[in-house]
C-alpha cells in the first residue's frame, strides 16, 4: 500500500481508497476497501473493570494512535 500511495497528494478520501485498492502481490492477492462513514463519539466511558481486567498493548511507534485489547480467557 505504500508503493501505491507514494508521491500522491490525499485531497479527497475517494483518492485514497482508489491508491489503496490498486494494492496487490505477485501472487494476486488483493485489497479490498471498505470506508466506515460512521461517526464516533469522542469521551465515551468504559464499562466497569475493563481497564482493571483488560490489559492495554499500546504501539510502540505510535501509542496515542495504536493500541490493542487483549481479552483474558477466563
Amino acid at each position: 500500500m505504500t508503493r501505491a500511495c507514494q508521491g500522491a497528494i490525499f485531497t479527497s478520501i475517494e483518492l485514497v481508497k482508489s491508491l489503496i485498492e490498486k494494492t496487490s502481490t505477485k501472487t494476486g492477492l488483493s485489497v479490498v476497501v471498505n470506508l466506515m462513514d460512521k461517526v464516533y463519539a469522542k469521551g465515551r466511558e468504559v464499562a466497569d473493570g475493563f481497564k482493571e481486567n483488560i490489559p492495554i498493548i499500546f504501539d510502540e511507534y505510535l501509542p496515542k494512535w495504536n493500541y490493542r485489547a487483549i481479552p483474558q480467557n477466563n
